[in-house]
């Protein structure tokens, strides 16, 4: 009788802390279909070993010394895109989640997750789906129930938008008007504008604002 042979997946491993690599070695060095390509503890380091080897599943911690791996996933998936992502974080936050979804992370794992759900979600995302840390899914759910109701629509101009955008990449009042050709009393206008509409004073809630209702 013949025995069925499944393909080795190669596992990239970024976190900055040294015991969570190990732990996470451990996990996937009994199992027979996965192997730890390389581990990384900076951003640079990470990108130097994905220069010389592609791993197929990437576990990829959230925050890194020396970057975002929310900005290293966009430029992962523009450089490498044969590399599936994982983000691999102790934050549960929906705004995190969006943010790494939409930058091209198919999975979704809390630290200290056990090794058969960790082995499962790379397998699923290895083929194609994506995978969300169950007690994530729960703890939005609670958000939604429990937070702002996020369904109500709200119209905001071409020009808002181009406004929120720069915010939220964390330009000032002045690079805002240097960028869009405005005058600082034309932005300060439409970020109150903005302020109102979303029913938001401050410049962090009104940046996790818009994530939540999509509109960066």
């Amino acid at each position: 009788m013949e025995t069925t042979t499944h393909p080795i997946t190669t596992v990239g491993i970024a976190d900055d802390h040294s015991l969570i690599i190990h732990g996470l070695q451990r996990m996937l060095q009994v199992e027979p279909n996965l192997q730890v390509l390389f581990t990384a503890q900076t951003a640079a380091d990470l990108l130097r070993h994905l220069h010389l080897q592609l791993p197929d599943v990437l576990l990829l911690d959230i925050e890194l010394p020396d970057g975002s791996g929310i900005d290293l996933t966009a430029t992962i998936r523009e450089l490498y895109p044969s590399v599936t992502i994982i983000a691999l974080t102790n934050h549960d936050d929906r705004v995190y989640v969006r943010k790494m979804i939409r930058n091209g992370a198919k999975g979704y794992l809390l630290k200290g997750t056990g090794k058969d759900q960790l082995v499962n979600a790379i397998h699923q995302v290895k083929n194609g789906q994506v995978y969300i840390d169950k007690q994530i899914e729960q703890h939005i759910l609670q958000q939604t129930i429990h937070g702002k109701k996020l369904t109500a629509p709200v119209k905001l101009t071409n020009r808002e938008l181009e406004v929120l955008a720069l915010i939220a990449n964390e330009y000032s009042n002045q690079e805002i008007a240097d960028r869009l050709y405005l005058s600082i009393r034309t932005v300060e206008s439409h970020r109150h504008s903005l302020n109102q509409k979303l029913q938001i004073k401050t410049m962090a809630g009104l940046v996790k604002e818009a994530y939540l209702r999509g509109l960066i």
